[in-house]
């Protein structure tokens, strides 16, 4: 099985409901980080990986068609070369509402290395991603910014989608070559669900 669509968004750039909106059109199933955090064998992988261990994009993706969020979007460059035949979205919003998003989810795990939810969070997102400084909301969008100018710049125009949060259907649909579907574009994945989720799967 071969990746046909690689998201290389940062998280809470809508890339739960871009993962439902993938699944509906086909092209799924869609790589997530929960997919990660549900799986002890996703879990176990992505964890070898991220401590410094050679990757396995087939067996890392064993199964699954696209991938969005991280751990992925972090391996963006690596993954547009091994599926070169892949479509490639950049999700995306205004940096400051993605940093009003982001310090309200995840930053609670990416800066807290003994929270038991944070081996991920932290040590990707924290210390790969954000190279190990503290996440300020300046570093932050700095690099986040740098990241999607860098997909931008680097990805060829024919290939990549840059989808903003709220374009719905109709320009992911044009860039798939698909119909749009008789639904919603999915709304997923808002702040209390997300903590919802994450209460969710903490042991009790």
């Amino acid at each position: 099985m071969s990746l046909k669509v690689i998201g290389t968004g940062f998280g809470r750039t809508g890339t739960d409901s871009m993962r439902e909106a993938l699944n509906i059109l086909g092209f799924g199933p869609t790589h997530h980080m929960f997919e990660v955090h549900d799986s002890p064998h996703q879990s176990e992988i992505w964890r070898a990986l991220a401590e410094g261990g050679t990757p396995d994009w087939d067996q890392l993706f064993k199964g699954y068609h696209a991938c969005v969020d991280w751990p992925s979007a972090h391996y963006w460059r690596d993954l547009i070369d091994y599926y070169p035949d892949a479509k490639v979205i950049l999700t995306q919003r205004p940096a400051d509402a993605w940093w009003q998003s982001f310090e309200k989810t995840i930053l609670e795990f990416t800066n807290a290395p003994d929270h038991p939810d944070s081996f991920f969070s932290q040590k990707l997102v924290g210390e790969i991603v954000f190279g190990g400084r503290p996440v300020t909301r300046d570093h932050a969008i700095s690099v986040y910014e740098a990241h999607n100018q860098g997909v931008i710049d680097t990805v060829p125009k024919d290939r990549l989608l840059v989808f903003n949060l709220g374009d719905g259907w109709a320009p992911l649909c044009k860039h798939l070559e698909v119909e749009i579907p008789l639904q919603d574009y999915p709304n997923r994945n808002a702040k209390a669900a997300f903590n919802d989720r994450i209460e969710a799967q903490r042991p009790s």
